[in-house]
């Protein structure tokens, strides 16, 4: 069968054509933004821990125990904390969350206290101490460890009463700046029985429901004269 045969000037003077058609169309196409994601500022970034007796603020020491502040936000930030119970609650001296076998209602109250974060393989995640000069005062966000000094790993407890026995003990990596009235309405709300001793049992759990991460404003520059 015949076919329709172009001349070879004619066939590069059509494929030049071809060319600049698709190099046009492809110069009008809209471009496809880039979305780069801002690295977090650990430093300058604030908890808000929205809880069952409402928000409490949280400013962290990343100078003092960046290791810790970075686990705490790192887990806020994927959700591990929400729906956690604070199921150490001791009046006077703190109350105690962050174990994820508390966020499931089927598991026995005797296992509360021992869960932490674990890795993909289901190994322990733990974070080495930061013992740092911070007071235990109250307000003081610390982290809860076994008698290893780095054992800390997703558990942590908020001072309610200044605590300096805990000082160089426990490290302290943040502090309430807001809503220091709701830990208080933890404490009350929990109704902790005493026959529990230091376990802390609360016959009334109160909950963390979210936490929130958001970055602290600038600081204002000083007015120029």
């Amino acid at each position: 069968m015949n076919g329709t045969r172009i001349a070879p000037g004619r066939r590069f003077a059509f494929v030049a054509a071809l060319l600049a058609v698709a190099l046009s169309a492809a110069a009008q196409a809209p471009k496809k933004e880039t979305k780069v994601s801002k690295p977090r500022d650990y430093a300058h970034t604030l908890a808000i821990l929205k809880t069952s007796q409402g928000d409490v603020t949280v400013r962290f020491f990343y100078d003092k125990a960046p290791g810790h502040v970075k686990n705490f936000i790192d887990l806020s930030a994927k959700g591990f904390y929400d729906g956690t119970l604070f199921h150490r609650v001791i009046p006077d001296f703190m109350i105690q969350g962050g174990d994820p076998y508390t966020k499931h209602p089927e598991t026995p109250t005797t296992r509360y206290g021992t869960g932490g974060n674990k890795d993909a393989s289901g190994a322990p995640v733990n974070v080495k101490a930061e013992f740092n000069d911070t007071p235990h005062r109250r307000g003081i966000l610390s982290m809860a460890r076994a008698s290893n000094p780095d054992s800390a790993s997703s558990q942590f407890f908020i001072v309610v009463k200044d605590s300096p026995f805990l000082d160089r003990q426990y490290t302290a990596f943040g502090e309430v700046v807001k809503g220091l009235e709701v830990v208080d309405k933890i404490v009350a709300e929990s109704n902790y029985d005493p026959a529990s001793g230091g376990a802390g049992k609360p016959r009334n759990p109160q909950k963390l429901l979210k936490v929130e991460l958001v970055e602290e404003p600038a600081a204002a520059a000083p007015a120029k004269n």
